[in-house]
């Protein structure tokens, strides 16, 4: 399988922010549980406009990220690995698994408490995570395995920007959701019918569709996704503005943003009991979610689309592959805890979560690597039927 440019500078750059992103998690729980911790959170709580440094971090520059994500699920549909159905199916159903079985999962064991609204916490998969993990596997990882991780992911976070969209939306004020959906249509129009290619419009207008987002109830970093399906794709060639935009914002996105938002969000203060917070529900829920829920949805649903002649299992690839690619689908992280904090008020629930979806993380992270790693050859790997 041929990988395009634009592919394997995605994977090249997804995988170093994975690494950026672990070393900087590691700076932030150290910063946190030391002597200048209070000093650490105090600055990230400081008022700004208003608002929070965090709280802009998360509801303002996390907005670029979505943007992103939308540009790359865009290109996936249009030119990529989803723009032949078929093609699309394998991932596409590994996904649906890895979303379903970890929430009911979570519902099994949080049903009718207060914290039943996290079922959406492990549903998400970290993409520079999982990639920055299978890159440490070097050249034995084939082409097809890095094309259907990738995809998974992408689909994975089309899920769960749909699950805050439809989820986490708590009150709804119609106008400014209205007016923000107005100016959708209307840079939509622009590009699709007067072919305006000049990013200046759209990024005024985007401006001004989160703002009205942001005030309207809906969270405001689906205006990310909203705009990069309202700039005009064309052809998908380097001179595309969706090509021009989405080649700027990676190594942005990469390694500040996500970074800024490791950094933020990752101050939790290692203090009470570890054994109480391991047992809680939500925490159970969490945990057992991605580490056991995702490789076995993610498992199960391929294997009976594949064995039902819903899809195929490309040539390169067998089941010991599959469920590798499960236990990094395991790997939550940043959409975990953009989720968790969507999801809980309460601080010690949102602090406990986060330390939760953190070990979780890491130990399928791990999971993933060493099994991955003992099933594949250097070179190539076995088939099995």
């Amino acid at each position: 399988m041929k990988l395009t440019q634009l592919f394997k500078d995605f994977f090249e750059s997804e995988k170093l922010a994975g690494l950026v992103l672990i070393l900087c998690t590691v700076v932030s729980l150290l910063l946190a549980n030391s002597s200048f911790g209070e000093s650490y959170h105090h600055f990230w709580m400081t008022e700004f406009s208003g608002h929070s440094i965090e709280h802009w971090i998360n509801d303002g520059l996390m907005t670029i990220f979505f943007l992103l994500i939308g540009l790359e699920l865009e290109r996936e549909i249009y030119q990529g690995e989803l723009s032949n159905f078929k093609d699309a199916l394998l991932p596409i159903f590994a996904a649906i698994g890895g979303m379903i079985i970890p929430a009911g999962i979570f519902i099994f064991f949080n049903f009718g408490t207060e914290t039943q609204s996290g079922a959406g916490i492990p549903m998400a998969t970290d993409i520079a995570f999982a990639l920055g993990i299978l890159s440490l596997l070097g050249n034995r990882v084939p082409t097809s395995l890095k094309v259907f991780l990738t995809a998974l992911a992408v689909i994975d976070d089309l899920g769960a920007i749909l699950i805050i969209a439809i989820f986490y939306t708590k009150t709804l004020l119609w106008t400014n959701l209205f007016i923000a959906l107005g100016m959708f249509v209307f840079l939509y129009v622009l590009g699709k019918y007067f072919k305006v290619k000049s990013l200046i419009p759209y990024l005024i207008g985007g401006v001004i569709m989160w703002y009205f987002m942001l005030n309207s109830g809906v969270h405001a970093t689906i205006t990310g996704v909203l705009l990069a399906f309202a700039i005009p794709f064309g052809k998908g060639g380097h001179k595309s503005t969706s090509y021009i935009l989405q080649h700027f914002l990676h190594k942005p996105v990469a390694f500040i943003i996500l970074p800024i938002f490791a950094l933020a969000n990752t101050a939790i203060v290692m203090s009470g009991d570890i054994s109480q917070i391991l047992t809680e529900n939500y925490s159970l829920g969490i945990a057992l979610g991605l580490i056991v829920g995702k490789p076995l949805g993610i498992f199960l649903i391929t294997f009976f689309a594949v064995k039902v002649g819903l899809c195929k299992l490309p040539s390169d690839l067998n089941w010991k592959t599959v469920l590798g690619v499960g236990f990094l689908g395991g790997i939550g992280f940043t959409m975990s805890i953009f989720i968790t904090l969507l999801a809980f008020e309460n601080e010690t629930v949102i602090n406990n979560a986060k330390f939760i979806i953190l070990l979780s993380s890491l130990v399928a992270g791990v999971l993933g690597f060493v099994f991955l790693k003992a099933t594949l050859k250097d070179s190539h790997i076995e088939v099995e039927e």
